[in-house]
């Protein structure tokens, strides 16, 4: 059994974790980052998943909730020093939409997004009829859309890649790597210990449990967290190299429609380690929670629900009437929810402390997010001159 004591533990080495632990050891604080890699096969892993296991997620400034945009601007502006200090680029700049009614009942979400846009000094492009189907004729918007497109800082980043260069920057700065499992952390006698599968047993004054949905895991949180964790399912649909061709200018794409059925995002063409090139739209509206580590793993397996696959397709097939794929696959994911929309940064106890709840928009503000728990790790508060509200429950 190896034994060894740091400043503070990390554990969940995703976006968040990962993040939390290169703020940390380049403040100069003794670090580890525990967590495991990516399975090489989805249906025959037994262990945790992490939801940042693609290729593409969206990137904007622009948000229709006001943290969520501040968020967004301050991990934004970090991508280059990221990139450099982990030696890995993982951000795309193909611009952003996001799209909704501005009449009646659901304005709201365009109309916020605006007023944070306007707030935040965004630099934005609002469209309407004639003039965003002009600009963006793949898309069939109805009538009564408008569309605000972020043509800088905005657009895709690949999660794999972004965990990558934040780990390579941390190590880098002195964080210790541990891949493998945690399976208990203990808080007594003045100190966290963090107890891992293969047998290592790691102290710490503090711990930082970020691990997504597996933060709700029996033994990690010394509290149970009020965070609801729900199935999703995803689409991919392949394109040859003429339609990737076509559609190389396509920007990320969040659209709430007239009906609000459906909460759609959609990536513009990406090329998959399969080698294959795919359009990929999620936001299915079936909530199936997900209340046990053994469901979650059990849904991370599955490779999602072919129903709700097929009604988010149903949804691209209408707003890209002229696409052309080869084929439609789908695949599972999760997604974290609070009840207030708020991400959980917050100490539970002297010594361990909550990261999670991505509410749908960690990814791209995953830096932000870890920093903040690196700030409250080491003793400071979220700054309420930036964000407003509850970041506990």
């Amino acid at each position: 059994m190896t034994e060894q004591s740091f400043d503070v533990i990390v554990v969940g080495a995703g976006p968040m974790g990962s993040a939390a632990a290169r703020h940390l050891a380049e403040m100069g604080v003794k670090t580890a980052l525990v967590g495991p890699s990516e399975p090489d096969v989805k249906a025959d892993h037994t262990g945790v998943f992490a939801s940042h296991y693609d290729q593409a997620r969206i990137t904007r400034k622009i948000d229709t909730r006001k943290n969520w945009a501040r968020l967004s601007q301050e991990a934004i502006k970090r991508y280059p020093e990221i990139a450099s200090k982990g030696e890995q680029s993982f951000y795309s700049p193909a611009g952003a939409i996001i799209a909704g009614t501005e009449v009646g009942e659901g304005r709201e979400f365009v109309l916020n997004a605006q007023r944070n846009a306007l707030a935040n000094n965004v630099p934005h492009l609002p469209l309407r009829g004639s003039e965003l189907a002009a600009r963006f004729p793949e898309f069939s918007f109805p009538d009564g859309i408008l569309a605000l497109y972020e043509d800088h800082d905005a657009g895709w980043i690949n999660p794999r890649l972004h965990v990558k260069a934040e780990i390579t920057a941390a190590t880098k700065a002195g964080a210790v790597l541990y891949r493998d499992t945690v399976v208990r952390i203990d808080d007594a006698k003045g100190v966290a210990q963090v107890h891992c599968a293969g047998g290592s047993v790691l102290t710490a004054e503090k711990v930082i449990v970020a691990c997504g949905a597996f933060s709700k895991a029996e033994g990690l949180l010394p509290d149970p967290i009020p965070m609801r964790v729900y199935a999703r399912t995803i689409a991919f649909f392949e394109l040859d190299e003429a339609e990737a061709a076509r559609l190389a200018k396509m920007p990320s794409v969040i659209y709430m429609p007239p009906d609000r059925s459906e909460d759609p995002y959609i990536l513009p063409p990406v090329l998959y380690p399969d080698g294959k090139t795919y359009i990929k739209i999620g936001g299915d509206a079936v909530d199936i929670e997900l209340r046990s580590t053994a469901e979650m793993i059990d849904w991370f397996r599955s490779g999602g629900d072919p129903v709700a696959g097929a009604a988010i397709a149903d949804i691209l097939i209408g707003l890209m009437p002229g696409l052309r794929y080869r084929a439609i696959s789908y695949d599972s994911c999760a997604t974290s929810f609070s009840p207030n929309g708020n991400p959980f940064i917050y100490a539970q106890t002297d010594h361990i402390i909550a990261l999670t709840a991505g509410n749908g928009a960690g990814a791209k503000c995953a830096d932000e997010l870890g920093r903040l728990g690196a700030v409250v790790a080491t003793g400071g508060d979220i700054p309420a001159d930036i964000y407003d509200g509850a970041f506990a429950p």
